[in-house]
């Protein structure tokens, strides 16, 4: 079983949780080499194993005026299950207030995709995806 938490990007206990992960070599290649970054704008979604107090995902959300922007995230041998959950999660505490943006890695075009986001630009090995409480709303 999945639990979920959301950390302020500052908060303390996120670089507790995050830190042994984020400087990770092998989650640093599973994030294109990129650096993952927070500041007061961020709201981290941190999936836990229930079992173990694993950590197994995150999702860092960046908070702007009218949209949150997924990015630079990372779920433990790509799990369809671990990325829902956390998804949900998001949807669930910003959906009805923020359009969600999010820059998925083509890998996982599919898994955004099942869980109602739309491509609205495409990259070489991202691409950007939207999803709308009102959007979703509508295809009821």
């Amino acid at each position: 079983m999945i639990k979920i938490e959301s950390l302020q990007g500052l908060e303390s206990r996120l670089y507790q949780v995050i830190a042994p992960l984020t400087m990770n070599p092998r989650v640093l290649r599973y994030n294109n080499n990129y650096p993952f970054k927070t500041s007061k704008n961020f709201i981290w979604y941190v999936a836990w194993e229930d079992t173990d107090d694993t950590v197994v995902g995150f999702v860092p959300v960046e908070m702007k005026e009218v949209q949150a922007v997924l990015n630079n995230y990372y779920v433990a041998g790509d799990n369809p299950e671990i990325f829902t959950d956390l998804l949900i999660a998001i949807k669930a505490a910003l959906g009805e207030h923020y359009v969600l943006e999010a820059v998925v890695q083509t890998p996982h075009i599919d898994v955004f995709e099942k869980n109602g986001f739309n491509t609205v630009r495409e990259w070489k090995k991202y691409v950007k995806m939207e999803w709308s409480y009102d959007t979703a709303q509508e295809r009821l």
